[in-house]
């Protein structure tokens, strides 16, 4: 049986997993933890793959590594995350081209004990499934889009969407930064 998908307004579960930073021996893995972002007063962008050495993956990766500064000026951190384990993260990250030079951490959430309580397992294969988390300074789930495994999504909704929550206010149909919003 599957766990229920937890979904927009739910706390964001606890968590503390190994991630892969940095390519520079010694330096390769650090901790991640939902307080992370909360202790930064920071917003999060957390975001689901389904398996490293696959081929829609590192197009949406690469893609969110080039929006980092963008959510960086939006008090938001960035983390990439798949049940793969830290080590086939690295061999991944020394391998492709594309992920080299990634400025956020690759976390390994290899017991899929994360997965799980989020419910975000494919029952099938037991990999997750491509999930977009936007989560709030004070950890709870303000967005989340969920594509079937072969579709990759679209980074700049993500990025679109972001900025329309932090206004605190109405945003309309296809609202973009800068626009009026609903008074």
């Amino acid at each position: 049986m599957e766990n229920r998908m937890l979904s927009v307004g739910s706390k964001f579960p606890q968590f503390s997993k190994t991630a892969v930073a940095s390519l520079e021996m010694g330096k390769e893995f650090i901790t991640v933890t939902n307080q992370d972002h909360i202790n930064a007063k920071k917003w999060m962008v957390m975001f689901w793959w389904p398996m490293d050495f696959t081929f829609v993956c590192p197009t949406e990766i690469a893609g969110f590594n080039k929006i980092v500064a963008e959510l960086a000026n939006r008090d938001t951190l960035l983390v990439g995350a798949s049940t793969d384990s830290e080590f086939v993260h690295l061999a991944w990250r020394k391998n492709h081209p594309d992920l080299k030079d990634l400025n956020f951490p690759m976390l390994a959430d290899t017991s899929k004990s994360l997965a799980e309580e989020l419910g975000i397992l494919e029952s099938a294969q037991k990999v997750a499934y491509r999930v977009t988390y936007i989560i709030d300074p004070d950890g709870i789930i303000r967005h989340l889009s969920v594509n079937d495994l072969s579709v990759g999504r679209n980074i700049q909704e993500v990025v679109r969407l972001l900025d329309a929550f932090q206004t605190g206010e109405l945003t309309p149909c296809n609202w973009k930064k800068g626009e009026e919003t609903i008074h």
